[in-house]
């Protein structure tokens, strides 16, 4: 999540940018430099701006906050980012309010997250913009499921698979969560479909090695573990594959060869 989540919410603000728009870009790329002097100058422009305006310093404040794991500062300059926007700039308050939800969940505060993600779902229904909604969807089932609510996660996810079905993160996390209920068979359909949208990641093949073995398919699981290390040797899946590599041991020889 963090700020490789927000950035993708950022860019998604309508072209061509506006000054303001590109006033927080220029901010963003300090925050990610410097994430300290990013503060100061988000702070002179929130004093120099007037109504709406005042959103999108308060969106720097938050980012450079976040960058610093100030989690709570960083909840709190979005949801305020939020109060300063326009009543009908929905998806700019859906945005910011899905920055908040994250900066909570990374602050391990999931009923503060689930909170604001759920107003930043209405915004983002209320703009009607299933790119975002997709994406929130997604966040709020990591907070439902941190909350032990599966079932509620679960259809948080089946709404983040209808507004968003090419993203791979989608797909693997429901993968993930049928394989947590024990519904082995759909867990099995969805990481092929995380698979097909993102073959490479170590991520998805680490998962689909889970499901093999659990499912007593334990070549289909050294197959997927041995790929995710030999794909992606210097990730902690490598690392945790190798581990599970260990566990299985070597496959059977024939013994007539």
């Amino acid at each position: 999540m963090l700020l490789a989540a927000f950035l993708p919410l950022i860019a998604a603000a309508s072209a061509p940018p506006t000054l303001e728009q590109t006033k927080l870009a220029v901010c963003v790329e300090q925050a990610s430099k410097d994430p300290t002097t990013a503060i100061v100058t988000a702070s002179g422009w929130l004093g120099e701006a007037a109504g709406p305006d005042r959103a999108l310093p308060q969106q720097c404040l938050g980012i450079a906050d976040t960058l610093l794991q100030r989690w709570k500062q960083a909840e709190d300059a979005f949801l305020t980012g939020r109060g300063f926007a326009a009543e009908n700039d929905y998806g700019l308050r859906a945005r910011l309010a899905a920055m908040a939800g994250n900066a909570a969940l990374a602050d391990g505060r999931a009923e503060a997250g689930l909170a604001d993600l759920d107003l930043a779902l209405a915004d983002a229904k209320a703009a009607g913009d299933t790119q975002i909604a997709g994406g929130i969807q997604l966040d709020r089932s990591r907070a439902l499921v941190a909350l032990g609510r599966l079932d509620d996660a679960g259809a948080a996810l089946a709404e983040a698979r209808n507004d968003t079905p090419k993203d791979s993160e989608t797909w693997l996390l429901s993968a993930t969560l049928a394989r947590r209920m024990k519904n082995l068979a759909q867990a099995q359909e969805w990481i092929e479909a995380a698979a097909k949208l993102a073959p490479q990641d170590p991520r998805i093949g680490l998962e689909a090695g889970v499901i093999a073995e659990l499912d007593g398919r334990d070549e289909a699981a050294r197959k997927s573990w041995q790929s995710v290390v030999g794909l992606s040797p210097d990730t902690p899946e490598a690392k945790t594959a190798k581990s599970y590599l260990d566990q299985i041991g070597p496959a059977a020889q024939d013994g007539g060869k």
